[in-house]
């Protein structure tokens, strides 16, 4: 595995997070007179579950670690995980800027009292249900995981192969609870996360598959020993 990134390699990332956080309050504030409403006929089958809320408050540090071992491990896997991350938020925000979306999934009121539920009511007064689509949950999480499963593929030795092993499996089952998440919380409809899907395979086509960032490098590289 190539080295990981310096510390300053890491601003760029940052900085982007904190215009994303500023734009995404932004869109959570300002007054809009007519939302699309986000809802398909799936959507009236999932039960609410509670419990749900935890692989969902876990995603708040699944993604910042995902990147941060990417990081440390690989300075390609980080660069795809970050570009990866930043076109899906990006697209995210433009289209929740331009076609201001809602849905109306969440219970009127809890149908059970408990510490789960309770946090269910706190995650709705500080997250409107509206700014849905694509769900950055799943998007996010199928990114987290995709980074973390190549940075350990990349380890070939076999010393600690038993824990890379179980690391990947663990990171899988997070990614797909919290997806589920998603919807047994009536977060996101269906519909968000379906797009979600499609949006991550189109960029996994393109940072993953085709491997452009490689061919990027060869390209430069080429360029260079012409001119040499």
């Amino acid at each position: 595995m190539k080295k990981g990134v310096r510390f300053q390699e890491l601003l760029p990332f940052v900085l982007y997070f904190i215009i994303y956080i500023l734009w995404f309050q932004w869109l959570e504030e300002r007054h809009v007179r007519s939302y699309q409403i986000i809802h398909v006929f799936v959507d009236d089958y999932i039960p609410f579950c509670e419990l749900f809320v935890i692989p969902y408050f876990l995603w708040f540090l699944y993604v910042p670690a995902a990147v941060l071992y990417a990081a440390s491990h690989s300075r390609e896997e980080y660069v795809r995980c970050a570009l990866f991350l930043c076109t899906g938020m990006t697209v995210f925000l433009l289209i929740s800027t331009f076609f201001p979306n809602i849905q109306h999934l969440r219970p009127a009121k809890m149908p059970r009292d408990n510490v789960f539920a309770r946090l269910v009511l706190l995650l709705q007064k500080v997250d409107t249900p509206t700014n849905l689509w694509p769900s950055i949950h799943v998007y996010n999480s199928i990114g987290a995981h995709l980074a973390i499963s190549r940075c350990l593929s990349g380890r070939n030795t076999e010393q600690g192969a038993s824990f890379r092993k179980w690391l990947r499996a663990g990171s899988f089952l997070l990614c797909i609870s919290i997806i589920l998440a998603t919807m047994f919380l009536k977060q996101h409809s269906v519909f968000d996360v379906i797009t979600a899907f499609i949006l991550a395979g189109a960029m996994y086509s393109v940072l993953y598959r085709n491997d452009r960032i490689t061919l990027q490098r060869q390209r430069r590289s080429s360029r260079r020993r012409v001119r040499a």
